[in-house]
């Protein structure tokens, strides 16, 4: 009978063989990346040149909803969007105490190394992993990320819309239990991923990467319920034993166009908020679909903002779209996704009449049309998931169904959402 090592001596070789799954060595980058899958996502984007929102010594702590299982746990955090050096005095995860805003569950709390440190400067321009730390994490957890920021940081790299509450609190408190916030936030902060290891069907995980738009970041939802539509579709897989293995990433960014950057006329209101919708979908899809740990398969719902913003406040009339360029950049993405061994589903895009962002005419409906006539037939998806029929009112299938309306007739509210994520069929991913 083999001898049980000391428990000191088991965690730590069970955390050198996380550390080591971790390094991306030359040879073997991909079966390393393997190891991993993301859990939780979010694409940052920068800020408008008005934000003058800073934080300084300071925790912030801030709530993802995990997706996939594991015991072994990394977190992302990025400067991508920086002028200056990101400087992390601490971090720390742990689970979030039910009920008890800010609070963490005890025996969860773990602190967060960066090459062994526990503080990390991350460069302008950059993102940084964490080093392994072992943590058994459920799938459809809350996790709780505490980072202390001891000199004066600006707001630069965010996911404006998290629809998730989060605090502030003064001093370094990040291994507190509970904290006294000034503010409560629902933005995300310089955190843009959570991946795992070791969890169910340990090696054969894979992520499924939801690339869109405000419908897909969750516009509309009930605040703080975890109810877009890809967190719906992770339930889906949590109670499927065949899907159980398969981790749901975030991807969207409310505003976000598949084809362009944001461009708000000048002297208009967008001025003030337009950044925040993030760089063009073909520009982020590398970072925020291919290089997402575990990524095997991606769902694009885009293009409703490139037919529906120009000549709004948020984007120029000059920057109207046919169908055919909404197409080929469709195409594009496509190619890409393939080129890295991902399975691209095409989303169909939602009906819109009625909606109060003056996004619908006749005209951009018909480009609705064509460009879901094509993603339907044109057989350069590998399957299309059919989101304009799971919510279209069968009486007028130009408008959402009433059920299914938050009340702009634009965005789904939470049963909306929920008949999305049940459209989506699961023999896809398996």
């Amino acid at each position: 009978m083999p001898r049980r090592l000391p428990g000191h001596l088991a965690v730590l070789i069970t955390g050198l063989a996380m550390l080591l799954a971790a390094q991306p060595a030359s040879a073997s980058a991909s079966r390393s990346a393997a190891a991993w899958t993301g859990t939780w996502a979010a694409a940052p984007s920068a800020v408008p040149a008005s934000s003058t929102l800073a934080f300084e010594e300071q925790t912030l702590r801030q709530v993802v909803r995990t997706s996939v299982a594991g015991r072994g746990v990394r977190v992302r955090l990025t400067n991508e969007f920086g002028a200056t050096p990101l400087v992390i005095g601490e971090a720390r995860v742990a689970l979030a105490a039910p009920g008890e805003p800010g609070g963490i569950r005890p025996g969860t709390d773990r602190p967060l190394r960066f090459g062994g440190r526990t503080s990390v400067t991350v460069p302008p321009g950059a993102r940084r992993w964490s080093d392994p730390v072992a943590l058994d994490l459920p799938a459809g957890a809350d996790l709780t990320v505490s980072t202390y920021l001891p000199r004066r940081t600006p707001a630069t790299t965010v996911h404006n819309l998290a629809y998730q509450h989060g605090w502030v609190a003064p001093g370094n408190v990040t291994g507190k239990p509970a904290v006294e916030p000034t503010a409560t936030v629902t933005t995300w902060y310089f955190l843009s991923g959570v991946s795992v290891t070791g969890g169910p069907r340990a090696g054969r995980s894979r992520a499924v990467v939801a690339f869109g738009d405000s419908i897909t970041d969750g516009a509309e939802t009930t605040l703080g319920a975890n109810r877009r539509w890809p967190d719906r579709l992770a339930e889906r897989f949590r109670t499927d034993p065949a899907s159980a293995r398969l981790g749901v990433l975030n991807a969207g960014i409310s505003g976000n166009r598949l084809l362009r950057d944001p461009r708000p006329p000048a002297g208009t209101p967008a001025e003030d908020y337009a950044a925040f919708f993030g760089e063009a979908g073909l520009k982020r899809f590398e970072r925020d679909v291919l290089d997402q740990p575990g990524a095997g398969y991606v769902v694009v719902l885009l293009g409703v903002n490139d037919i529906g913003q120009p000549g709004g406040p948020a984007a120029p009339a000059d920057e109207e779209v046919t169908a055919a360029e909404v197409i080929e950049g469709h195409r594009r993405l496509v190619a890409m996704a393939h080129r890295h061994g991902l399975k691209a589903y095409g989303a169909t895009i939602m009906p819109f009449e009625g909606d109060d962002l003056g996004f619908h005419t006749p005209e951009r409906e018909a480009k609705r049309q064509a460009v879901n006539a094509w993603i339907r037939t044109g057989g350069v998806y590998d399957a299309v998931v059919d989101f304009d029929a799971a919510t279209r009112d069968p009486a007028h299938p130009a408008r959402l169904l009433p059920a299914y309306d938050s009340g702009d007739g634009l965005h789904p509210n939470d049963a909306g959402m929920k008949a999305m994520a049940d459209a989506v069929p699961l023999r896809l991913f398996r």
